[in-house]
């Protein structure tokens, strides 16, 4: 394990941050990260050759899973009692450098820290059908304000005619890729054999969705079995946007898609991303015009069976360490 030099963490609870930091989702499972640490310093980094070139040219997802691996890194620092100075897109001569995370001193952790925290290795995306059982309000309300505490403005559709325009976008934009053979071809990219520590495992799909649902899960075409899913009529969807689409906007949204995915893990209920209308720019558009901000993540959140979490490459894979000496040459 290498050590840092002079850092106001000490090593354990460095690596506790990293090793979840790697647990935030990404589209395909891609894992579009990189840290680096610099005398206790941790440097966020989109990894360019981890971006999806069809589903996501701009790199416009990869960096929200860049902010969710950042709010984890935050997070765990946080309940382990440190304070932390975090500047979003401090570089403008380096866009690919997404965050720095400074430990700043002591923190007394809250009870919602520890509680976030503690879901962080709980959380997983469950792509399989949920109960036809409402999010109660009060939960509903605790998503909300995970969303604004976080920096997001949440758009909230729990009744048929809210969610009805955005599910008809789903299905369009669902439409419009399944048409497309160069995304087919990079989604059967990052299908993952058993072992492999990135990707979907085939495991993690269930089964193909039907044709005549509500909303239409991503369909990667390798479900188990060949039964189609009937999946429930009454989802609960919830829209994360922003005031505006900068590049730092993008990542602060990823912060705070992940302070809401936390939450629902944490109060025992499933989610699943519904990516493809935020892929789509002519759709992404239209659903913006409806919501009222731009769209970063459509979430669909009920109360489903437990699944398990998709395999991450180790933190130290991914993490590279600079020494510096004390006046911080390095």
């Amino acid at each position: 394990m290498p050590t840092t030099s002079k850092s106001p963490v000490d090593d354990a609870v460095l690596w506790q941050a990293l090793r979840a930091a790697v647990r935030a989702p990404s589209p395909h499972n891609t894992q579009p990260w990189r840290f680096v640490v610099r005398g206790g310093r941790v440097e966020v980094r989109l990894d360019r050759g981890r971006v999806l070139a069809v589903a996501d040219p701009d790199a416009r997802e990869a960096r929200l899973s860049c902010g969710a691996a950042l709010f984890n890194l935050r997070l765990r620092m946080a309940a382990a009692g440190h304070e932390t100075d975090v500047r979003v897109m401090p570089d403008h001569a380096d866009l690919d450098l997404l965050a720095v995370v400074e430990p700043r001193g002591a923190h007394r952790a809250t009870d919602e820290e520890r509680l976030l925290a503690g879901a962080i290795d709980r959380r997983h995306t469950n792509r399989r059908p949920f109960l036809e059982r409402p999010v109660p309000l009060h939960l509903r309300g605790r998503l909300e304000r995970a969303a604004v505490v976080g920096g997001a403005l949440p758009f909230v559709a729990a009744r048929p005619e809210e969610f009805t325009p955005i599910s008809d976008l789903v299905r369009k934009a669902d439409r419009i890729q399944d048409r497309d053979p160069d995304y087919h071809a990079e989604l059967r990219s990052w299908l993952a054999d058993a072992g492999r520590p990135d990707g979907v495992p085939t495991v993690a799909l269930g089964h193909a969705p039907a044709p005549d649902n509500v909303i239409t899960p991503r369909d990667f075409g390798a479900g188990a079995g060949s039964r189609q899913a009937v999946f429930e009529r009454q989802p609960l969807l919830v829209v994360l946007t922003t005031a505006g689409d900068t590049l730092a906007e993008q990542v602060v949204a990823g912060q705070a898609t992940q302070r809401v995915l936390l939450t629902a893990a944490a109060e025992g209920l499933a989610v699943s991303f519904l990516s493809q209308p935020i892929e789509v720019p002519a759709v992404r558009a239209a659903l913006g015009e409806y919501v009222g901000g731009t769209p970063h993540t459509v979430l669909r959140i009920g109360f489903g069976y437990p699944g398990a979490p998709t395999p991450r490459r180790p933190a130290d894979l991914v993490t590279s360490f600079v020494t510096t000496d004390r006046n911080g040459v390095e």
